[in-house]
């Protein structure tokens, strides 16, 4: 019999939502804490940008048991996304599991001798503490903004000039007749550029340091969904722990393997016109290949073309009256100068002495399946498995991670097993696959259907891949049919 628990689901956002839901399914007592307003986390409207959309296409944004709505985009807009997400809440009656506004000021284990933590809360200017058996940590790859600054900053500011985090661009009218500068190469500084420069702004520049490669939402007129999310293609990535047979038929397809990446980037060459740019990579797509890809905002090199938008390879290095210095030397005119350099990965609301037992000196994450470390028992963590299919990544790993707090798993491991697995990960992603550094190497892309498997393996799945080998091999994720893998584990209720 499996013992009710009560359990902490820190963050509100499209993981909080999926682990909030896949423990209360089970029978615990869940309590979720979410510090602002609103669920969504980045998809809260207060934290989006104008015009921001999902890099991925609306049937792969979503969980299992609910089809984002028919008239849709595409590729949904931030505040259609926010909705769906309240739309999951309201369906599953999630809303009475959160206190919003509240913050989690720290974590340590209990005192009193029993498993779990101790949760320092803060809301409404009273702080106390709660004592929690299991801890989900939901916060995500974007939970805390990346704030850097350079010499000059003060006097540029105190002269009228205006430095954002890309997260506080939430109005387009920030930009009307100002001189914006763009610092960033992601797919949230495109984005800025393309609508600063839609926005009635004077110039509009797109600083970056080195080129990647990117992916327009159709490749040669195809919806990229149909070329790049296939275990056909995955298994052309030199995944991890491959046997001496998958080694060899690696081998033996090498040339093939080849001459589909040089053939891809050929397409995109030509397609976005890097080398006119200067903006083609230098390394192979297949070796650069991670949740790092970035995804071509429209309007973003037909503004290369128009001269509404100037792309330079840099970075600043300091700020003058009305003007951002390169590392160049060259001289930009600048009222707005917008940071969109990401956000800080961790936990700091952690003891530091655990956040040491769960961060590498290099800053990759010691993590079994992207979810739990051995020296840090009773917690886990959902949405850190990062992907192009986040929703469903978030949702999988949440029903991994009740069953493993249930002692549930058909293949529950051991703390040995965890052990090796994750330091041959750290192998792999250090000298087999450094791609897979990126985001500590919380990253399952572009290894989806690899690690799902892993997934439902372990959950005892009866049915882990559709009935059409075809549909199977070469089509993108179906979150209709990992809901039916999901749905033929082992049943159970917490009591």
């Amino acid at each position: 019999m499996t013992k009710r628990k009560t359990v902490a689901v820190i963050g509100g956002g499209v993981s909080g939502l999926a682990a909030a839901k896949a423990f209360d399914e089970r029978g615990h007592r869940v309590l979720g804490f979410e510090r602002s307003h609103d669920f969504g986390g980045v998809w809260e409207l207060s934290r989006s940008y104008p015009d921001v959309q999902t890099q991925s296409p609306k049937d792969l944004y979503r969980f299992t048991d609910l089809p984002m709505p028919e008239d849709y985009p595409e590729w949904p807009k931030g505040p259609q996304v926010h909705a769906y997400l309240h739309a999951y809440a309201r369906k599953h009656k999630l809303g009475r599991l959160f206190r919003l506004n509240t913050n989690v000021l720290s974590m340590d284990r209990r005192t009193d001798g029993k498993p779990g933590w101790t949760l320092t809360l803060e809301a409404a200017g009273r702080t106390w503490s709660e004592d929690f058996d299991f801890v989900a940590v939901c916060t995500g790859q974007f939970s805390d903004k990346n704030i850097i600054s350079h010499p000059g900053q003060e006097a540029f500011e105190a002269a009228g000039g205006q430095v954002l985090h890309s997260s506080d661009y939430t109005d387009s009218s920030l930009a009307q007749g100002k001189h914006v500068v763009v610092l960033g190469g992601s797919k949230s500084a495109t984005d800025l550029v393309v609508n600063a420069s839609r926005n009635g702004a004077k110039s509009v520049t797109l600083v970056y340091r080195e080129p990647v490669w990117r992916v327009p939402y159709f490749v040669g007129g195809i919806n990229f969904k149909r070329l790049l999310y296939m275990r056909a293609q995955e298994q052309q990535f030199n995944g991890w722990g491959r046997s001496g047979l998958a080694k060899a038929v690696s081998t033996a397809f090498k040339p093939l393997i080849w001459a589909n990446f040089r053939g891809l980037e050929t397409l995109l060459k030509l397609q976005l016109k890097l080398k006119k740019w200067d903006m083609v990579p230098d390394i192979p797509i297949e070796k650069d290949a991670s949740c790092s890809l970035p995804i071509v905002t429209p309007g973003l090199f037909e503004g290369f073309e128009a001269g509404s938008i100037r792309p330079v390879r840099g970075t600043f290095d300091h700020y003058e009256t009305g003007k951002v210095v390169l590392s160049t030397g060259e001289a930009i005119p600048c009222d707005l100068a917008v940071l969109a350099v990401g956000w800080k990965l961790g936990i700091p609301y952690l003891a530091k002495e655990y956040r040491d037992r769960l961060i590498e000196p290099d800053g990759q994450y010691r993590v079994y399946r992207l979810s739990v470390n051995p020296d840090l028992p009773d917690m886990g963590f959902v949405g850190f498995n990062s992907s192009f299919c986040t929703v469903l990544s978030a949702e999988m790993i949440a029903n991994w991670l009740v069953r493993y707090a249930d002692g549930q798993l058909a293949h529950q491991p051991t703390d040995a097993e965890m052990r090796v697995n994750i330091d041959q990960m750290l192998h792999w992603r250090r000298k087999e696959r450094p791609a897979a550094q990126v985001y500590g190497g919380l990253c399952s892309a572009p290894f989806h259907f690899r690690h799902f498997d892993e997934l439902l393996a372990d959950m005892g799945a009866t049915r882990r891949k559709r009935a059409n080998p075809l549909a199977e091999q070469f089509s993108y994720p179906n979150a209709d049919a990992y809901g039916t893998f999901l749905g033929s584990t082992p049943q159970y209720a917490a009591s």
